[in-house]
């Protein structure tokens, strides 16, 4: 089998999905995304959808330009050998983003199911059918807010609630207060601070994850940037509450492990949008699982790409959690069928062949810009 052929839509969903103030620092709400169709000499198709940040036309680009023509003409079963003959054509002047070549892995994964018959957990060796979710907020206008919605998500029966909360130190330490007050002791129901590197300094971020210990939290996610490896180091050294990082750590598995090793952090990230796809997933769980560490599934913020990050969880033993991002108007971009969380707070992956996505190609033929 050879891939004939890949078809790149450059997608815009203009409609609001989120409030004005919901993402840190920017006052847009558009989503760009693109869609990877990959196609074969036996008619069977693997499809994708791509990050695309702000910018389809620039994501439509470097997939157009970089990433279609290295897999045109290639087995799309030989996904290791793609894995590693891609980064030595990377290394010559293409240094394309972090979220490139992950949709292409997932095609090539959606064509294997396809053909094997089976859903793609399956495919990869699952250890189980169901996960369970923690919601992980948007920012929010009050820390009062963010305890009204740990309590509203508890009471549906999700196992857990992760902050993205204000940077301001005072304001970002009621709302962990608020929370905490809000939920209580209960142990089946786990509170997470994600600041998204809102800590300048280690000394900031100490003192932030000493109150966290106080109150309880499970823990202490990129309090510092990825690359500040010292200071991360010091915090997973100095504080009790784990320390979660790698999530934009540019290298896949190759940076991760490095941070592993040298004790960066307590537990790793990896997704199948911004670490290179499915391969990358199950590389960095696999590592991590050798060191006795967790490796969970951080948020791809797209529909369809959460449901490959939801096969990937039930085919990963060292993984806790699938991580739910609200608002909830997200999880329907693009697909007829978001993933289905039950009202005891398990996450559970379609039974189709593949992804097993049902793709709402009218939603998408609307949103499309441009194809390449």
């Amino acid at each position: 089998m050879k891939i004939t052929d890949i078809e790149i839509r450059l997608c815009k969903h203009q409609e609001e999905v989120m409030g004005a103030t919901e993402l840190r620092d920017s006052h847009r709400s558009e989503l760009n995304f693109l869609i990877i169709t990959m196609k074969t000499d036996a008619g069977v198709d693997g499809v994708s959808m791509g990050f695309a940040g702000m910018g389809a036309e620039m994501a439509g680009s470097i997939a157009a330009q970089s990433i279609k023509p290295f897999f045109l003409g290639k087995d799309p079963f030989a996904r290791e050998k793609h894995w590693h003959d891609f980064r030595r054509y990377e290394r010559h002047w293409h240094h394309t983003p972090i979220y490139s070549y992950g949709p292409f892995d997932i095609a090539l994964w959606d064509i294997a199911g396809n053909v094997a018959g089976l859903p793609l957990y399956k495919l990869l060796g699952h250890c189980r059918e169901k996960v369970p979710t923690y919601v992980s907020s948007m920012y929010l206008d009050t820390p009062q807010d963010y305890a009204d919605q740990a309590v509203e998500f508890k009471q549906k029966g999700f196992h857990g609630y992760k902050l993205h909360p204000p940077n301001d130190f005072q304001e970002a330490l009621e709302a962990y207060r608020l929370c905490r007050q809000a939920v209580g002791d209960d142990p089946h129901f786990k509170l997470m601070a994600d600041p998204v590197t809102a800590h300048t300094y280690y000394e900031e971020a100490l003192r932030m994850g000493r109150e966290l210990e106080k109150l309880g939290y499970y823990w202490f996610e990129e309090p510092l940037y990825d690359v500040d490896f010292n200071g991360l180091r010091k915090l997973t050294r100095d504080l009790d509450i784990p320390i979660c990082g790698t999530e934009v750590l540019v290298g896949s598995h190759y940076s991760t492990a490095e941070c592993i090793a040298s004790g960066v952090v307590d537990i790793v990230r990896s997704d199948v949008s911004w670490k290179g796809g499915v391969t990358a997933v199950m590389k960095t769980a696999h590592l991590a699982e050798a060191f006795g560490m967790r490796c969970e599934v951080h948020t791809t913020i797209y529909p369809a790409l959460e449901i490959v990050n939801l096969h990937c969880c039930c085919a990963i033993a060292n993984c806790e959690f699938f991580e739910a991002l609200i608002p909830s108007s997200l999880m329907k971009l693009g697909i007829k069928n978001p993933v289905r969380i039950d009202a005891e707070g398990y996450a559970h992956p379609p039974p189709g062949d593949g992804l097993g996505i049902e793709w709402d190609w009218d939603f998408i033929e609307n949103a499309t810009v441009a194809l390449m």
